[in-house]
């Protein structure tokens, strides 16, 4: 890679948004790369707002590749769709960083980069798209990496942008701690309210099961997760602001196809093949998948 890497972004949505402002405050913008045209990029960060002149390109045949670095940063059901700026984008050399949810990333967009080398990644960015299209971080954003030598190309890339990057030896255990999170906000969706249901006993109470469920089945798959780790993901809930959503239920309000599969029928599909029992997971993902896509 050169020492100044060519960069695309795929996906300025909340995530995409708030990784292409802070690589431009840091004289790094990124090509940007998504469905739908805009002039520039806004991201509101508490008192400051960065502005990311566009366009955001829309036709993957009228950019140049490849590129040394692609940011996917698209949801999962929107991965097929991205295929044709994969295919510009990427080659042999190229890395590919998933900002994306789930514990699949690898396998999932293997068949649509060329070769190129899939780096996973958990994304812990509060970031929310709001009605003017701008984006609202409400904390400092951080990523975590496994700890491999091309993780260190993100590292140079992220350096001195404000986003923390933390390369973690037991990647595994940091990924299924955060699909816990994800799944439990399915939670939201079922009920059409943000976090602050979490503050209902018997809401609370159905979590923990929940969480109790999955956390069985990330073990399983090879996760080192401690007992407490289900308090501290509902805890967490609690805490936050009663008005915080979830990129999920924003789907759901907006009636679009929901990430469903990766952030909760992994659980029972796991659980299946480990011989684990998924009670409540086997109750909730129906209904997720016929929220997201019918019929009816």
């Amino acid at each position: 890679m050169s020492e100044r890497p060519t960069v695309a972004l795929v996906g300025p949505g909340a995530i995409g948004t708030t990784l292409a402002a802070r690589l431009h405050a840091a004289q790094r913008t990124p090509l940007l790369c998504g469905r739908t045209a805009h002039s520039q990029l806004r991201l509101r960060y508490e008192d400051q707002d960065i502005i990311v002149p566009g366009p955001v390109h829309t036709d993957p045949n009228a950019v140049t590749g490849p590129v040394d670095v692609v940011l996917l940063a698209v949801k999962t059901t929107q991965v097929r769709e991205s295929a044709p700026w994969l295919g510009k984008l990427c080659a042999a050399h190229t890395l590919v960083c998933a900002l994306q949810n789930g514990v699949e990333q690898q396998a999932a967009l293997a068949p649509w980069v060329n070769g190129a080398e899939v780096l996973p990644s958990v994304v812990w960015f509060p970031a929310q798209r709001e009605a003017d299209a701008s984006v609202w971080l409400r904390a400092s954003p951080r990523l975590t990496l496994p700890n491999v030598p091309s993780a260190q190309r993100i590292v140079e890339l992220l350096r001195d942008t404000g986003c923390e990057v933390t390369l973690a030896d037991d990647f595994i255990s940091v990924a299924w701690r955060k699909l816990l999170q994800n799944a439990a906000a399915g939670v939201m969706v079922l009920a059409n309210r943000r976090a602050g249901v979490f503050a209902r006993s018997d809401i609370s109470a159905l979590t923990l099961s929940y969480l109790s469920e999955c956390l069985a089945v990330a073990r399983a798959a090879g996760a080192t997760l401690d007992d407490t780790v289900v308090h501290e993901i509902l805890d967490g809930f609690h805490r936050a602001p009663a008005d915080l959503s979830t990129s999920i239920l924003a789907d759901r309000r907006a009636n679009r196809p929901l990430e469903w599969d990766i952030r909760n029928g992994v659980i029972q599909r796991y659980g299946r093949q480990y011989g684990i029992p998924t009670p409540v997971s086997d109750v909730m993902v129906p209904l997720l998948a016929a929220a997201s896509e019918g019929p009816g």
